[in-house]
């Protein structure tokens, strides 16, 4: 076997090992990879997103919008969305007219003036009078 000569730029020690390199790095290296760093931290410390990433909560809240959707829509393709939309008319209605009647009755009782309530108040103040007397 014939040795041929190392490559350029190989350094060997006196057995004629191979010395190892210090390997380059390239953040150390390039100006522009050090101040984009600088940056970054920057701008994450000041809480500024500049990888338009969103927060946790934004994606908890699409998340949370997204299956009400999905769930809105398997209601609308089930065949009982129908009867729970006529359901809910017809409950609504009952409601309505529940509110009406107590309303009426509410005016009704604001007319209707109780006999009793106007002799009991007679007599007090015939009392009354007769004690300032």
């Amino acid at each position: 076997m014939m040795m041929s000569s190392p490559p350029p730029g190989v350094q060997k020690d006196a057995d004629g090992l191979i010395l190892p390199r210090k390997l380059i790095n390239p953040c150390l290296e390039s100006n522009e990879r050090q101040q984009l760093h600088r940056e970054l931290k920057f701008n994450t410390k000041m809480g500024k997103s500049v990888l338009n990433q969103k927060s946790e909560l934004q994606r908890a809240y699409e998340k949370q919008r997204e299956r009400q959707q999905r769930q809105q829509q398997q209601e609308d393709l089930s065949p009982t969305a129908g009867l729970k939309a006529e359901l809910n008319r017809v409950i609504m209605e009952r409601a309505q007219k529940h509110e009406r009647q107590e309303g009426d009755e509410d005016e009704e009782d604001k007319q209707y003036v109780n006999p009793e309530y106007l002799n009991a108040r007679a007599k007090l103040r015939q009392q009354r009078a007769s004690e300032l007397k």
